[in-house]
């Protein structure tokens, strides 16, 4: 063979400075000489080289990015069945709200076979996130029949796997704090935080212990996005009496249950459009909800990309 093959990914979205952010290396065939003058090419952005096969980065991106992208697209689908702008309700603004809405916007901003193709063409994605959706009804269910011990088993059992013994760095503060998140908000913040179950949290940390993953470990190889999802989780698994607080409104506050209904059928389309390689209706899906969003897009992304900036500037 005279020709020699390296793959490259950066791990980060557009508009995002690239330095001392991930770059992955995937050495497929090549000289050492090869590798090298790649080496120098990419130095140029000062970005964090990362040696990987093509299969550990398959895994990772299914991780990192994959299960996370749908988790925000579920969100974005849930608010345009409900025909909300949840900068506009009160619930939805303030703290780690502030994050969920801002980066659906930024996912849903972007062109739609970005994060098909991640999703549909590596097949260590599929189970990620069908996972989801499958934590995502599971969870509802145990809502709507008001099975509060089952609830609190799984989920205490799924943060003990995830922030617990698991993670070696537990006493490093936490990714995000709520008090930087409120500066970056599309909508006013209620002098009163309305209650929320947190559904979308609550599955995310239930998929990761249900798969065996703990998102830690790739921290190395992790986006903006995943890390400010991952910060958002733990901002809530993290505060006992916020954690508590959820789980009890999971099951006793009937007023976010036609908002989890439709998160749920969200989850469940965009798990289905993976499964059965659908492009075309993953695309109908995107674009339709691109559609309802758009006349926002210009200050979610101005206000998404000064809060990735700032967190990312903020030391642990």
């Amino acid at each position: 063979m005279d020709v020699d093959i390296i793959s490259c990914h950066s791990l980060h979205g557009p508009k995002v400075d690239p330095q001392n952010q991930p770059l992955v290396l995937i050495k497929h065939r090549a000289s050492p000489e090869s590798m090298k003058k790649v080496e120098q090419v990419f130095s140029s952005f000062k970005s964090t080289l990362v040696y990987l096969s093509a299969k550990e980065h398959d895994r990772i991106t299914a991780d990192t990015q994959a299960v996370t992208h749908a988790a925000f697209l579920s969100m974005g689908k849930a608010w345009h069945a409900n025909r909300q702008f949840p900068w506009e309700n009160a619930r939805y603004i303030g703290g780690i709200e502030n994050v969920k809405i801002n980066l659906t916007l930024r996912i849903y901003s972007q062109k739609w076979h970005v994060y098909a193709g991640l999703a549909i063409l590596n097949p260590c994605a599929k189970e990620q996130i069908h996972q989801y959706a499958q934590s995502v009804t599971e969870l509802y269910k145990m809502m709507l029949a008001g099975h509060k011990e089952k609830l609190n088993r799984r989920i205490r059992k799924a943060g003990d796997f995830v922030f617990g013994e698991q993670r070696s760095d537990i006493t490093k503060p936490q990714l995000l704090n709520d008090e930087l998140l409120d500066r970056f908000s599309l909508g006013k913040k209620a002098e009163v935080q309305l209650p929320n179950n947190h559904l979308s949290l609550l599955a995310m940390v239930d998929c990761w212990s249900q798969l065996g993953i703990v998102p830690y470990d790739h921290m190395i190889c992790s986006t903006p996005l995943f890390r400010l999802w991952l910060g958002a989780t733990e901002s809530l698994f993290r505060k006992p009496a916020l954690l508590d607080e959820v789980l009890r409104i999971a099951v006793e506050d009937n007023s976010f249950r036609s908002d989890d209904l439709e998160f749920t059928y969200a989850a469940r389309g965009w798990s289905d459009c993976v499964t059965f390689g659908n492009f075309a209706s993953y695309r109908d899906r995107f674009e339709s909800t691109q559609e309802f969003f758009k006349c926002r897009f210009a200050d979610a992304t101005k206000i998404g990309n000064d809060m990735i900036r700032e967190i990312l500037a903020t030391p642990n």
